[in-house]
């Protein structure tokens, strides 16, 4: 941690030395001339590859960068220890840019073009080191540009763990910490530089949990129960459902605990289950055939179940007033340009994914804008999209045509390539941030359009519920 401490000490440094900016291009050249300690940060946060709630260092880190950038901290927010909120200013606007820091469980992996291991329990598979770290970037940066115009305003980051399943942001709307804010930010890290209209699929999860009896699996089964048994019925049944559900909709599933010993009949099985469409209602209905499912599976297998609600997100609101602006900056930052060893580093993560070569245009260029999208992946976002006006994009972390949650996204991310596309979304940020402060229509536009979409009537009700957050839920 020496080197982050030392980090973190340079970043005070040139924040107080900083001489009085007050256009965007100068808090931009200032931006870019931060990048090599930014990337310090990210690569941390990278190794500590934390999961869900379990952020500690992760969170820890990026709360000191900015309280040594003055901000102030609010830390526990919504009753979850890793997440926290941190602001500057005061007044209207209130700019909202939001953070992850989570990592995903069994996708360790070194930063090298060949699949291996680091060793370690879980790996930034989705970016989220660089996605954390470039909104910390810019709120930073945003509030030098506020304090330099002495602008009214306030910059808000807030820090949203365990978006993996976890659904940390629903907590934190369901607390009402987005209620007075005008406009929320974020990105994604990705295989391209894209800031169209975004979706995302609306999501409920759960682990369905089996009571079984156990006894000596060849003298005596007659005596036991198998909450196995119970799993995999439930698990064939919700197959059988997969022929009766809109055919957009995506069930997962995986078994946690499937017992300890072929000759012992378990008495304990449980199954982690995802339910997923681009409209929550319809996520609803599938999930309650979901639980019949399992209630049906236990009473055919003699066993009990019972089930916790993990997580769940709204689908994804878009904003088009928003999503404009944000692609007319990303457009002006642009894309990247590779090295030689880049491109070395490219070429074999690219041929493990059967191309010959990495398509290095993609990352060199803006994707063409557009206004509608087909939704794929969840995000608890989808809540604050319809709490707020929500804007986001994504740039290319990646190596072009890397899979998110694979070993080569966490190997793309613990290099420079990941660390250049981090700032490219950290200058994006800022230009955005600093758009809406000088502009109070665009705001004003952005809100009649959100309310129209939304309706008036609009009454936010989490879909996991009124339960706690699940704090433990990645052990």
């Amino acid at each position: 941690m020496r080197k982050t401490l030392i980090l973190l000490a340079v970043l005070s440094t040139s924040y107080y030395s900083m001489n009085a900016q007050k256009s965007e291009k100068d808090i931009i050249k200032n931006l870019e001339q931060k990048s090599a300690e930014y990337g310090i940060i990210a690569q941390n946060i990278w190794e500590f590859a934390e999961m869900g709630y379990q952020e500690e260092k992760s969170s820890g880190l990026l709360q000191q960068t900015l309280q040594d950038a003055g901000f102030t901290i609010k830390k526990g927010a919504a009753g979850i220890p890793t997440a926290f909120i941190a602001e500057y200013g005061s007044g209207s606007p209130v700019i909202a840019i939001m953070g992850e820091f989570d990592a995903l469980p069994g996708l360790s992996q070194k930063a090298v073009g060949e699949k291996e291991s680091a060793g370690a329990a879980a790996g930034h598979a989705c970016g989220h080191h660089l996605f954390g770290t470039a909104s910390t970037a810019a709120a930073i940066s945003t509030k030098e540009w506020l304090e330099a115009n002495k602008s009214k305003g306030t910059i808000r980051f807030y820090g949203t763990p365990a978006e993996e399943g976890g659904s940390g942001k629903v907590y934190m709307v369901r607390e009402g910490l987005f209620n007075d804010v005008d406009v929320a930010l974020h990105w994604h890290p990705g295989a391209q530089n894209a800031a169209s209209a975004g979706a995302a699929l609306a999501n409920k999860s759960a682990k369905f949990r089996f009571h079984g009896i156990s006894a000596h699996a060849a003298a005596s089964p007659d005596k036991g129960r198998s909450a196995l048994d119970g799993v995999e019925a439930m698990d064939m049944m919700i197959n059988m459902m997969r022929e009766h559900i809109p055919q957009e909709a995506r069930i997962h599933y995986v078994i946690t605990d499937g017992g300890k010993a072929p000759n012992v009949i378990p008495d304990f099985a449980e199954v982690y289950y995802y339910a997923r469409h681009n409209r929550r209602d319809v996520v609803i209905e599938i999930f309650d055939r979901m639980v019949k499912a399992a209630e049906g599976a236990a009473l055919g297998t003699g066993t009990t179940m019972d089930y916790e609600m993990i997580g769940g997100t709204h689908e994804l609101l878009p904003n088009l007033t928003l999503q404009k602006v944000m692609h007319e900056n990303l457009s002006e930052v642009g894309g990247m340009e590779y090295t030689a060893e880049e491109k070395a580093f490219a070429d074999k993560i690219a041929k493990s994914l059967g191309q010959e070569k990495a398509d290095l245009a993609t990352a060199k260029n803006v994707q063409p804008y557009k206004t509608e999208a087909k939704a794929f992946g969840s995000t608890d976002v989808g809540d604050v999209s319809f709490t707020v006006p929500t804007v986001g994009f994504s740039t290319a972390t990646w190596v072009p045509g890397t899979p998110a949650h694979s070993w080569q996204a966490v190997a793309a991310g613990g290099t420079t390539i990941g660390n250049k596309g981090m700032m490219i979304a950290a200058k994006t940020l800022t230009m955005t941030a600093i758009d809406l402060f000088k502009d109070k229509k665009l705001i004003e536009t952005a809100k009649k359009e959100f309310i129209e979409k939304r309706g008036a009537d609009f009454k936010y009700i989490p879909l996991l519920g009124d339960r706690a957050p699940a704090l433990d839920y990645r052990n």
